[in-house]
């Protein structure tokens, strides 16, 4: 199937089950909706809620566009009440797992047919792979990233970070449609419920030649991800070196299985721990319900990822730490003293019941 017919032929489903092309215009907005074994990601729900803000300045509607196995159409319904009008869902026994030339090409065909002015995507891993591949076969740019989604002039103005954080550039595009990738935990699920018509067809032809996955494997351990979980404990280079790390995981199994280890980005530069914990600007961004950051002195590229956590513990012995800032509740102390008394107390109110 090449790119050409793709983008040549986006087709929909009309009521009595014949294929028909969708009608320009109709909607003003796309969104992207990632899924994993024929689940909806929380991400979608971020991407579908920003895209129904934007819709509502620009005057227009949501279409939600999912690619996945048989059955996603009726796991997509849920998100007419986060804003999506319409659901658009591609269904396929061989696009059950993600397979990165086919979702661009099918994606790509989708936007194409439907007069979009913007198209969001998550800026997760599997964004980050799709969203540049999707804009290169439309021929438009992409701003990843967004932090902040604005319309000025009746055009879109993306608000991204760069330079580690440490600036924020904003971006005005002059082509349509507008390719933006979100970054997640940033923009909050929708709320503006919409009728959330589910379209589902099946893609024409067979998969462009290349690379196909073939199978996905979780890490080992079974630990939580750090960008799902409700309570993360991340730990800082104050830890001194790799064996000390005991202490943040005796912390972590006090609050239970639902905890998530995290790190900052020089912990995991260290070599200490995995890319997969690390927290902050080029790590993960996260929003848990509690966050401890323990030895984190807080700059910014960590502040970046981890502040808008609901609650935030910090533990370190400068007083004058950035993380403190930022902080619901701080400790001054040595975190191998402070530490072990927070799990044994954390502990202590769990068999208490508190």
């Amino acid at each position: 199937m090449s790119a050409a017919a793709v983008l040549a032929e986006p087709m929909t489903m009309t009521e009595d089950g014949s294929e028909a092309k969708m009608e320009s215009g109709a909607a003003v907005v796309a969104a992207f909706v990632e899924q994993r074994d024929g689940s909806v990601r929380a991400t979608a729900h971020e991407v579908v809620g920003a895209a129904a803000e934007l819709a509502r300045d620009l005057g227009g509607e949501v279409h939600a566009l999912a690619v996945g196995g048989p059955g996603l159409g009726a796991e997509c319904g849920q998100l007419g009440a986060r804003g999506a009008g319409v659901i658009r869902v591609a269904e396929g026994a061989e696009l059950a797992q993600y397979q990165a030339e086919s979702y661009a090409h099918i994606v790509a065909g989708m936007v194409a047919g439907g007069g979009y002015q913007a198209v969001l995507f998550p800026a997760s891993a599997l964004g980050a792979d799709l969203a540049p591949r999707v804009a290169a076969l439309l021929d438009v740019p992409l701003a990843s990233d967004a932090t902040g989604l604005e319309v000025v002039d009746g055009g879109l103005v993306v608000t991204r970070p760069v330079y580690g954080g440490k600036a924020f550039a904003r971006v005005a595009f002059d082509a349509s449609p507008a390719v933006v990738s979100l970054r997640p935990h940033v923009f909050p699920p929708g709320t503006r419920a919409a009728a959330g018509r589910v379209e589902v067809f099946t893609p024409a032809g067979g998969a462009p030649a290349g690379g196909r996955a073939v199978d996905f494997r979780a890490a080992s351990g079974g630990s939580v991800d750090v960008a799902e979980a409700e309570i993360v404990v991340s730990g800082g280079r104050g830890l001194r070196g790799p064996e000390n790390w005991g202490v943040i995981e005796d912390v972590r199994d006090a609050l239970g299985p639902a905890a998530a280890l995290g790190a900052s980005r020089a912990v995991v530069d260290a070599g200490w721990r995995p890319h997969g914990e690390q927290v902050g600007q080029t790590g993960k961004t996260i929003a848990p319900k509690l966050y401890f950051a323990l030895a984190i002195s807080g700059a910014i590229q960590h502040l970046a990822g981890m502040r808008t956590a609901r609650t935030i513990v910090a533990v370190n012995k400068d007083a004058d730490a950035p993380i403190f800032n930022v902080a619901d509740y701080g400790i001054v102390g040595d975190v191998f003293e402070v530490a072990p008394v927070l799990a044994a107390e954390i502990r202590r109110l769990k068999s208490a019941g508190g």
